[in-house]
């Protein structure tokens, strides 16, 4: 077997595990969650069937009750049918995971869990994948076939740039979506501020952030003197660990930044969700959905 032969077998093995665990999930534990949460765009009309006592008097079809010379009704059911996109930062700075796996691989696995779940409640879906530019656009379709594809290019997608500006991946958004859309943006926020789109995009649509960390980008070990680089830009810079107020500064700094990302999220109403590579991502996730839940139920 051949270099390329052997790298396709370990894509469509790496996809095939990935689509197996994820669809498993999703039988087992995730589908009511995401079916419970997100609500079609509206009713469609069904049928008509005779008046009975207690059915609303709005609901009647005059025409029909007319033509037949008894009241009935209109049925109605529920439009399920969503289009969730699926935004996701490609951008270097993904690459890094000081577990298990690196919050690429941890922002795939949950991408491929949404999608599955749409594709079992017979939504459509759609990716944009970003960095400093527009990288990827996949219009939202149904099929198991599809969201193969989407899950392949999310894994396996080699960007151009290696930056990140998520005001630009919202821009493209808001043009090329043009309906009320369920919004997944999965990143890690190491970006320049895009408050102003994100209010937009938030009117637009239903928009859940989802924040993927790493523990090391948070908190520093110490292990004495050693070499940053940031992966984006390729900026490197010396520190020793060994001082304690470097890993305090370290640590402040980043919690300021999760700060002011919580508080521009909070400022334009978006639903935030915060993953980490060292942790199992299942349980804040259902979480999350049964929070949301709770609160659309008291609407």
């Amino acid at each position: 077997m051949n270099g390329l032969q052997e790298r396709t077998a370990e894509i469509l093995k790496k996809i095939r595990t990935l689509e197996i665990k994820t669809k498993g999930l999703v039988e087992t534990v995730f589908a009511g969650d995401y079916h419970s949460v997100f609500k079609g765009r509206g009713m469609n009309f069904e049928d008509v069937r005779e008046y009975q006592p207690g059915d609303e008097i709005r609901a009647i079809d005059w025409n029909v009750t007319a033509r037949l010379g008894t009241a009935f009704v209109k049925k109605f059911t529920e439009e399920r049918e969503l289009t969730v996109m699926l935004i996701v930062d490609v951008s270097a700075s993904g690459n890094f995971g000081s577990a298990a796996q690196s919050k690429r691989e941890l922002a795939a696995e949950v991408a491929c869990l949404l999608a599955f779940s749409a594709i079992r409640n017979n939504d459509k879906v759609g990716l944009i994948l970003f960095t400093d530019r527009v990288e990827l656009f996949i219009p939202p379709k149904k099929g198991r076939s599809h969201t193969l594809r989407l899950i392949r290019e999310i894994l396996f997608f080699e960007p151009a740039g290696r930056g990140t500006d998520p005001a630009l991946a919202l821009d493209y958004l808001n043009k090329v979506v043009t309906r009320r859309a369920v919004v997944f943006f999965i990143s890690d926020f190491q970006a320049p501020d895009f408050s102003r789109t994100l209010a937009v995009s938030g009117r637009r649509h239903d928009f859940i952030a989802v924040h993927i960390q790493d523990e090391r980008e948070q908190v520093l070990p110490n292990v004495g003197i050693i070499t940053l680089e940031d992966a984006e830009t390729g900026e490197q810079i010396e520190i020793n660990t060994a001082d304690r107020g470097t890993r305090t500064r370290f640590s402040d700094l980043a919690d300021e930044k999760a700060h002011d990302l919580s508080r521009t999220l909070r400022r334009n109403n978006i639903d935030a969700i915060t993953l980490r590579t060292s942790e199992d991502y299942l349980p804040a996730l259902r979480s999350f959905f049964k929070l949301r839940e709770r609160r659309v139920a008291t609407r």
